[in-house]
């Protein structure tokens, strides 16, 4: 069953949600959802020409190559990006096994996207050329700050262990355009990620997009730990595959595993959300999160890593205050928000589901109207973060000039 978001004289983003087991039937339900508007005549359906760009977030249950061609034939004249995840964040609240499409009407929109092949690879170079390529079409005479009206989205494939480098390719080359964007996710089964893009499935890739728009926005983070003073130092490592074998010069998994007052056999995602290991950057503390424990001892983590690298042990604070208290402040600059475009950490939802908290969760996100999906990484401008909720916050009416 299809579910929409309240019309409101806001930004027009339109936000519905299937939660059907095949795509075809839940693409059906998100065409017609988009249709409604107040009582709509029986068989209306919404005319292409309305929506400038659809972003789509997908169950990875969904075969990703059938529900792009779908999405392109249902939307024939309307461009259409999105990528798998670890989990949906719907109207309704936090989901799995569904799809969430965001309509960004054209009215107040005007959406540029492309897509960087192999980012694996000449990722620098690829990603600086569509950043030119995406900027080039931009309207901007007359305006001196293009950050106050331009942003950028950007989607990565969530296993591609290249996101640091593609974010700081696109962040360099953006000037001052805001990024903020999530890796594409597959609930945690690490095994196969994708993203759609222009009618096909993609790998290995990441989309990015750059849209103007006359509707006020603010980009945020928000995250919720605290250093400890236990420190662990990477002693061995394959920077490449992001695995650590030695801590301190100790199996890595049995010395995080002491360092949290656990043993190794009990360590899991739920020990890794809340527990995470920080670094400290320009003075402020970016996660550096666990991905899995391996079966000879090592752990490959979702951010890049290095031998040298020191982690800090942080502890898991009041996850619903800290972001109550971000999105109000976010509400508060902008004077109300329409909507709410969030990446949120896997391991975020996780450790609400460990404390229990997670039917609060949801009815923060529904009371701010965050709309997005649970990721395997989150970008903010240069950084690519674990255990963080990033978003984009939407004004409820554009600007009169």
């Amino acid at each position: 069953m299809s579910q929409l978001t309240p019309n409101t004289p806001g930004s027009g983003i339109k936000v519905a949600s299937s939660r059907a087991a095949d795509a075809r039937i839940a693409v059906s339900e998100l065409k017609h959802a988009l249709a409604a508007n107040g009582d709509p005549p029986p068989g209306f359906i919404p005319a292409p020409r309305n929506f400038a760009h659809l972003l789509v977030f997908y169950s990875a249950n969904y075969d990703a190559s059938e529900l792009a061609t779908t999405l392109a034939a249902a939307f024939p004249d309307v461009p259409v990006s999105g990528c798998s995840t670890a989990g949906e964040i719907a109207p309704s609240g936090m989901t799995d096994g569904g799809i969430v499409l965001i309509a960004f009407p054209a009215p107040h929109f005007r959406v540029h996207a492309g897509l960087i092949e192999g980012v694996g690879a000449f990722a620098v170079e690829r990603a600086s050329e569509l950043v030119r390529h995406l900027r080039s079409k931009l309207r901007l005479d007359g305006i001196a700050h293009s950050g106050d009206r331009v942003f950028a989205l950007m989607l990565v494939d969530g296993l591609s262990n290249a996101e640091e480098m593609v974010v700081a390719a696109v962040h360099w080359a953006v000037d001052d355009v805001q990024l903020i964007g999530g890796s594409a996710g597959d609930a945690l089964a690490f095994n196969r990620t994708s993203l759609i893009h222009d009618g096909r499935e993609v790998h290995d890739a990441a989309v990015l997009i750059m849209a103007e728009t006359d509707v006020p926005f603010r980009v945020f983070k928000t995250q919720n730990f605290e250093p400890t003073p236990v420190k662990l130092v990477v002693t061995s490592a394959d920077t490449e595959k992001r695995i650590v074998y030695e801590l301190n010069a100790e199996p890595a998994a049995r010395e995080y595993a002491a360092a949290i007052g656990l043993l190794p056999d009990d360590l899991g995602p739920f020990s890794f959300a809340s527990h995470p290991l920080v670094v400290k950057v320009g003075g402020d503390y970016y996660c550096r999160s666990i991905r899995n424990m391996n079966a000879d001892g090592s752990l490959t983590f979702f951010c890049a890593i290095d031998e040298g690298l020191v982690f800090t042990v942080a502890s898991a604070q009041d996850m619903v205050r800290s972001t109550a208290k971000t999105l109000d402040e976010v509400r508060a600059e902008l004077g109300g928000v329409d909507m709410v475009l969030g990446f949120d950490c896997i391991l975020r939802r996780l450790d609400s589901e460990n404390r229990q908290i997670r039917h609060e969760v949801e009815e923060l996100y529904r009371r701010h109207n965050v709309t997005g999906f649970h990721t395997y990484g989150e970008q903010y401008n240069a950084m690519h973060l674990n255990q963080t909720l990033t978003g984009i916050a939407f004004g409820n009416r554009p600007r009169t000039a």
